[in-house]
């Protein structure tokens, strides 16, 4: 088995709104894939972020530490949560991509985790 991280990312001006039926929707859609990861026996590991303007971004030059409040790029999309899933090749891995609520609103992004 590979272990692989699905970055979920989506436009944070269109997510739902606290207590819409939008976001209770999502909100089960999320509870069922990840029953059915577990039930999978796939699961590792995985959680929701909080919105950008909580994220910061840290770079280091020259010994000088810079902290910027948001995502690193202005315009990216919102991460707005992630998976460790353990799967059995890149096809598996593309399968519960596929199946992963915010591919059908974003982007899900999968990079295989290399372990040391």
């Amino acid at each position: 088995m590979a272990r692989y991280i699905f970055l979920h990312y989506v436009d944070e001006s269109k997510a739902p709104k606290w207590g819409s039926s939008e976001l209770n929707a999502q909100i089960d859609a999320f509870a069922k894939y990840l029953d059915e990861v577990k039930a999978a026996g796939a699961f590792k590991d995985g959680d929701p972020c909080q919105p950008s303007a909580a994220g910061f971004s840290v770079s280091v030059r020259d010994g000088h530490a810079k902290t910027t409040d948001g995502p690193m790029h202005a315009q990216s999309p919102w991460l707005n949560g992630y998976f460790v899933l353990d799967c059995k090749d890149r096809a598996e891995a593309e399968a519960w991509a596929a199946k992963n609520p915010a591919a059908h609103s974003g982007t899900v992004e999968v990079h295989p985790i290399l372990t040391l």
